[in-house]
C-alpha cells in the first residue's frame, strides 16, 4: 500500500526524494545540438577525456533531441550519431520537434514552407539541396522533398524514425521538451514529449522524478528541484551542454570555456 501511495503522490506532485542513480552508472545528457557538429566533436572529446578519468561501470550517454536544423551542419551530426559511438558508452537517442519536422517535410511537400523558415534550409543544405534558397514556389518545395528522399542516407532515415521519445534511469526521466504537470509520467502524450513549453516550465509540480530536458534555450543551464534544462542555444552561442550525473551529483561539461562544476 505505502508503494502505491508513494506512486500516486509523484505523479501528482508530491514531495520526492532527491534524484539520483544507481551505484556504478554515469550519465552524460547531451542537449540540443542543431546542426552544430563542431560543437559536438568538441564536446565528444571532453566527454571521453571525463569518462577515462574516472571509470564507471556503465557511462551511458543520453542525446535529447534536435540534432537538425539551424545550424550548417545537420548531414554531418547525422553522420556522427550514425556511425558507430565510442567505445565503452551505451548510447540513447530521443526524438525532438525538429526531427518529427523532418520526416513530415519528407512525407508532405506543403509542410515545407513552415519547415524552411524553422531552420530546415540550413539542412537541406547540407545535403546539398538549394532548389528553396531564393524560392518559395510549391512546385519547388515538391521537387525538394523528392530529391531529399532521393538522397537521404537510409541511415539517417532509419535513425529519425527509430527515434525515442523518452528514458528513465534512477531518479531521473528524460525527454526532449518536458511533461505535462498532473499527468503520470507513464501516460506522457507524444505531442508533449516533443512540444511542451510554458506550461511545464512554469510549474513546481513534482514528477516522482526530476525530468532533464532541451528544447528550450537559455544561456544558462536551468536548475529546478523538479526539472534540468541543458538547452544552451548551441547554434546560437557556440556553447553546447552535457549534463553529468552520477550518484546524486551533479555537474556539467560544456564547449567553449572551461567544464562547470555544481554540487549535487
Amino acid at each position: 500500500m505505502s508503494g502505491l501511495v508513494g506512486r500516486l503522490r509523484a505523479a501528482f506532485g508530491g514531495k520526492t526524494e532527491p534524484a539520483g542513480l544507481p551505484e556504478g552508472m554515469r550519465i552524460y545528457a547531451v542537449g540540443d545540438i542543431h546542426g552544430r557538429d563542431d560543437l559536438l566533436d568538441e564536446l565528444m572529446a571532453r566527454i571521453e577525456q571525463d569518462a577515462r578519468s574516472a571509470p564507471f561501470n556503465r557511462n551511458i550517454l543520453i542525446f535529447l533531441g534536435d540534432y537538425v536544423d539551424r545550424g550548417l551542419q545537420s548531414k554531418q551530426v547525422l553522420d556522427r550519431l550514425t556511425a558507430a559511438g565510442p567505445a565503452g558508452f551505451e548510447r540513447v537517442f530521443l526524438k525532438g520537434n525538429h526531427e518529427q519536422a523532418l520526416l513530415q517535410f519528407l512525407s508532405d511537400a506543403g509542410f515545407g514552407k513552415t519547415w524552411k523558415y524553422y531552420g530546415g534550409l540550413e539542412t537541406l543544405h547540407s545535403y546539398g539541396i538549394t532548389e528553396l534558397t531564393l524560392s518559395d514556389d510549391p512546385a519547388d518545395f515538391e521537387r525538394a522533398r523528392e530529391r531529399f528522399n532521393d538522397i537521404l542516407p537510409e541511415a539517417h532515415r532509419h535513425f529519425l524514425e527509430m527515434l525515442q521519445l523518452s528514458a528513465e534511469f534512477g531518479g531521473y526521466f528524460f525527454a526532449h521538451a518536458g511533461v505535462r504537470p498532473g499527468v503520470p509520467l507513464h501516460r506522457q502524450i507524444e505531442e508533449d514529449l516533443l512540444w511542451i513549453r510554458e506550461d511545464f516550465l512554469e510549474s513546481s509540480s513534482r514528477y516522482g522524478k526530476v525530468v532533464v530536458h532541451g528544447h528550450t534555450p537559455r544561456e544558462e543551464v536551468v536548475l529546478r528541484p523538479n526539472r534540468i534544462g541543458v538547452d544552451t542555444g548551441a547554434y546560437m552561442t557556440g556553447v553546447l551542454t552535457a549534463l553529468v550525473l552520477e550518484g546524486e551529483a551533479k555537474r556539467f561539461l560544456q564547449t567553449g570555456d572551461l567544464p562547470l562544476a555544481v554540487a549535487g
